[in-house]
């Protein structure tokens, strides 16, 4: 029997422009579930506005974006906080709370999103440190772990709601080859065991050539598709 894939990501017609200045003009993108896709593209290119505007930082006035069939343009307040949920987002910078474990860091992600029963939730935190390769960490505190590791807990983090969606913005930026090796690994694992559709945004040449996927660079306020 086929295997049919999903389609997570539909963006038809999207401008963007900010204080005044296009960064985007009629794009057209989309991404299916089990798809790794990198997205590339010159400071000022409008990939940050791209990505930002796919989990909702900045408003849609012009065209579509839409994720899990869900439209971003003209969205409500309340709808964006559960559209969030279905999205996993990576930073370069981690964004961990640096003073707390491991294991409290992802406990904060699943209270706050409506795990009311504890059993469950460490159920889930000791499932996700296993994927990522913490589980022997759940103790330790943020600032002890390398930064490899800090962005394996970033990542665990990122997929407590099983997402449908992953956006990796830089995440190997300020890693090393041997760590940005074994984050791209574990995202494109990620990405394939629970078919999420994952968006990795990079300036790594060494990356795209080792760990070769579809590849998308935006010029000139567009986007085209572009051969590594």
């Amino acid at each position: 029997m086929e295997q049919t894939f999903r389609k997570v990501v539909d963006i038809k017609a999207l401008s963007v422009s900010i204080n005044g200045n296009q960064v985007l003009e009629e794009i057209n993108f989309d991404l299916y579930e089990a798809e790794f896709c990198y997205i590339i593209g010159d400071s000022g290119s409008g990939k940050s506005s791209l990505l930002k505007s796919m989990y909702g930082e900045e408003a849609i006035k012009n065209g579509s974006c839409k994720i899990g069939g869900v439209e971003l343009n003209g969205i409500k307040r309340k709808d964006l906080i559960h559209l969030r949920r279905k999205m996993g987002i990576i930073f370069q910078d981690f964004r961990l709370f640096d003073s707390w474990s491991v294991y409290q860091n992802l406990n904060f992600v699943l209270h706050a999103t409506g795990w009311k029963e504890e059993t469950k939730r460490k159920k889930k935190i000791l499932e996700v440190l296993s994927e990522v390769g913490l589980e022997t960490q759940a103790s330790k505190k943020v600032f002890e772990l390398s930064g490899g590791m800090q962005q394996k807990l970033a990542i665990a983090r990122s997929i407590l709601n099983e997402p449908q969606l992953l956006i990796a913005d830089e995440p190997t930026g300020s890693l090393d080859p041997t760590a940005s090796d074994e984050i791209i690994e574990l995202i494109k694992k990620i990405t394939q065991k629970h078919r999420t559709a994952t968006l990795f945004a990079t300036h790594d040449y060494r990356l795209m050539e080792k760990y070769p996927a579809r590849t998308i660079r935006l010029s000139d306020h567009k986007v085209y598709e572009q051969s590594i």
